[in-house]
Formats: structure tokens, sequence, C-alpha cells
């Protein structure tokens, strides 16, 4: 069984268990039938994202109901998309069976049990395609920027990174350096997938960066167009705290370097 083709279903994916979360969103992309689009684990990251000022428009919501400190948040969430103009198709994915009544109160399109199924999760994907409106079908997300007066647009992948500064966010680019209306919260919540923290005002496209550099205590990478003396981009500072992660995170995905061999500490 096929769903009808209107592209993949943009979903965003609320989930406040870091294992849970980054589980359902590999199935969800894996799947062919979806895409994802956000994945945040706090209800308030969620409404900034879904119900802010600069909303991100989403066909499909999965929202974990108890999140952390017992309570159960993603329902109160899920009764406020419910009140949208442009309602998303909402799916509660919990571990408890005990809200299927609130499920069928909210008029929810789908209630998945954890653990999540390849199977199970498919099968939700196919119903939520079958209630899909025909109008929500969309060309995939691009960011608009502003240059004075103008609108810019960009694809998220021709981005190099995306800076923090004086109350406002600017989007660094092959074509120049833009100011947008989204915080970096909000950013990371619509392409977190495809980006990375490396400083508290730094979103950096991971597929741009050309050089990790340490100097001392100070680590900056270069994001841009290639590591020649004359190529086009910039340096970026990374965080104290976050320079191990971010060299591990680099190299997680890249060969040639010979690895040193982890030694076990004496017990």
């Amino acid at each position: 069984m096929t769903s009808p083709d209107l592209g993949k279903l943009r979903s965003f994916v609320l989930e406040d268990e870091w294992v849970a979360r980054n589980y359902l969103v590999e199935l969800l992309d894996s799947s062919h039938l979806a895409e994802t689009v956000g994945a945040v684990a706090t209800v308030d990251e969620a409404r900034q994202a879904l119900t802010g000022t600069s909303p991100l428009p989403v066909d499909a919501v999965f929202v974990d109901v108890r999140l952390s400190g017992g309570r159960d948040d993603g329902l109160e969430l899920a009764k406020e998309l419910s009140h949208l103009d442009r309602s998303p198709l909402v799916v509660l994915a919990t571990a408890f069976r005990d809200h299927a009544i609130e499920a069928y109160d909210l008029g929810v399109a789908d209630y998945l049990l954890k653990p999540f199924t390849e199977e199970r999760v498919e099968q939700c994907l196919h119903r939520l395609h079958a209630r899909r409106p025909i109008a929500a079908s969309q060309a995939p997300l691009r960011l608009v920027a502003r240059r004075d007066k103008s609108l810019v647009f960009f694809k998220p992948e021709e981005v190099w990174a995306f800076e923090a500064a004086e109350r406002m966010t600017r989007v660094h680019t092959p074509e120049g350096v833009f100011d947008l209306d989204l915080s970096l919260s909000a950013i990371e919540a619509s392409f977190g997938r495809a980006l990375a923290r490396v400083h508290r005002n730094w979103l950096i496209n991971i597929v741009h960066v050309k050089e990790l550099e340490r100097d001392g205590n100070e680590t900056r990478l270069f994001v841009g167009e290639s590591v020649a003396a004359e190529a086009r981009g910039l340096r970026v500072p990374v965080a104290r705290d976050r320079a191990q992660q971010v060299r591990e995170m680099l190299l997680a995905n890249a060969t040639g370097l010979r690895r040193q061999p982890t030694v076990p500490r004496p017990t």
C-alpha cells in the first residue's frame, strides 16, 4: 500500500528522552514517508517553534504526553495545536495506555505506544497521509532573510552558519550576510539535525566545515568553500566546554586520521 504522492510529511517531534527522540526521528526519516523538520525536548521549545511569531509549517506533530516532572504537558500542547487556524495532525506518543480517552476527545490522528517499532510508525504515517489535506502539500522549507527592504530566500543547505548578535540573528552564506527574524533556538528546532551548536552564539552547517584549528585553549572552525588560503568563508569560535564534543562529532563521519586507542583506567 502506498500513500498519495503529496510529498513527505513534514514532521515535528516533542520527546524529552534523548534516546526515544532520536529513535523516533530515525524511524520517521527512514520510512521515506516523512521528514523531520524539528525535534525538541520541552514544551516551551515546541511552542516557540509551532505557535510563535514565525511558526514552523508542519504537517504532523508527535507529542510525548508525560514529560520530565511527571506532568502531562504534552496534552496541553496538543490542545493548543488543535485550536490553530491550520492545525497539524497530532500523534500522541507515550509509554502509557491511560490517555486513550483524552486522545479521542482531542481528535488526535493516532496514538503511538512505546517502545516504537518500524512497522507501527509506518502504519501511523500511512494513516496521516490518508488524512492529510491536499492543500498541506508544501515545497521544501526555505529560509527567508532581510536585505534592506528586500527579502532573500535560501535553501538550508546553502547556509554556512547562523550567528546571534546584537539582539538579532545573522545568516552567513556564500552570497553575503543577512538578517533573520528567528532566534537560534527556533532555527535549531527547524533544521537541528543538519546544524551543530558550537557556541551559545553560533550554529554551523556541519557539511561546510573545512578546518578545525586549535591554538592553545582556543578552538575555531573554518566554515566555507575550501581550505585554500583565499577561500571564502568565516572562522567560528568553539566554546571551550564544547570543543571535545565538536571534534568527536566531526571525526565520527570522517576517515583518514589515526585514532589513539583508549586506555582503560586502573580499577
